[in-house]
């Protein structure tokens, strides 16, 4: 099995990807400790420095790049500052440009607050949130499937990554279904929840608390993810299902089978931020790649496993992951 994996990391750099979902801008304040403020029980930080990613749907499409893919990222941006230094972003990481640009609406941007002190890393004391949830206009939804429709018939797989921030209307999910079917391509999806809006997908992913929260069920045994995965692989006509479970590493079901992969990497964690991202976009790469679905997610098991090693969104790279198979 170790080899079979192996082999299969250099067809990822082969495949030709769409995600479409909510862009943002990551945005990182560090500062150096220096008190606790007088006016509130807080720290005090003297600024060090600052520096931006590209979040949100960008974070899988950085993913699948960093793997050597072909990407394209297709969602919306505002007509603000904020969209240049995104887009300049996703020049950086190598990603296709597919934004459509509303400048009634502000670009998706998370401030994060970083300490740096004594520890290894530095700390995230304070988070701050510019959006807006806003659904598109029909103009917008319409530029969105335009997008799409130029892109999606050049491509192997297409994603749709939902931030709830808009992106994913119905009109934009159906878009990538109809066509999907139309052209033959894998048709993905990472859904916080509302899973049966995405039925009929190749493969759908969810964390655990979106996936409890849809079915309207407790996640709290091993017999109840089974029973779950196996019914929502039924019920939505999906070819795999996928459910995120933090350290306790994921559970899949597939056709008839079902499996529960613990966590690759338990020991050295440090920020767990967008490891949902990395699985899901390992799993599409593997997937239109020819593998199994026990390979895609066993595959995507150690990419996760990899960027919890590292602060902010993290990205693996070819070699990493051959380093993940071989020594996890």
């Amino acid at each position: 099995m170790t080899k079979d994996l192996l082999d299969l990391i250099p067809r990822l750099a082969s495949v030709r990807l769409v995600v479409v979902g909510d862009v943002f801008l990551d945005e990182y304040l560090v500062g150096r400790v220096e008190r606790v403020s007088r006016e509130a029980p807080i720290p005090v930080l003297e600024f060090v420095r600052r520096f931006t990613l590209a979040g949100g749907s960008a974070n899988p499409a950085h993913n699948a790049a960093a793997l050597g893919a072909t990407v394209h990222v297709v969602g919306m941006v505002g007509g603000d500052e904020a969209a240049d230094e995104l887009r300049a972003r996703l020049t950086e990481i190598r990603v296709g440009d597919g934004l459509v640009a509303d400048r009634r609406r502000v670009t998706t941007v998370k401030t994060r607050v970083l300490a740096e002190g004594t520890l290894v890393f530095p700390q995230q004391v304070a988070r701050l949130d510019r959006l807006s949830r806003q659904p598109p206009s029909p103009q917008i939804e319409s530029a969105l499937v335009g997008q799409i429709e130029n892109l999606l018939p050049h491509a192997d797989a297409v994603l749709v990554s939902d931030y709830k921030t808009g992106v994913a209307t119905s009109g934009v999910v159906e878009a990538c279904r109809r066509l999907s079917k139309r052209f033959g391509k894998l048709l993905a999806v990472d859904s916080q929840g509302d899973l049966p809006k995405y039925r009929g997908f190749d493969l759908i992913r969810a964390g655990s608390r979106d996936a409890a929260a849809s079915i309207n069920r407790p996640l709290d045994s091993e017999a109840a993810y089974e029973m779950a995965l196996r019914g929502l692989v039924r019920s939505l006509d999906a070819r795999m299902v996928a459910v995120g479970r933090a350290e306790e590493g994921m559970s899949i079901a597939w056709g008839a089978d079902y499996a529960h992969l613990p966590a690759a990497n338990r020991t050295d964690v440090f920020d767990v931020t967008g490891a949902g991202d990395t699985q899901v976009a390992v799993m599409t790469l593997a997937l239109a790649g020819g593998a199994t679905p026990l390979q895609a997610a066993r595959l995507s098991n150690y990419a996760a496993g990899l960027v919890v090693r590292k602060v902010g969104n993290a990205v693996p790279t070819p070699e990493e992951l051959r380093w993940a198979v071989e020594t996890w």
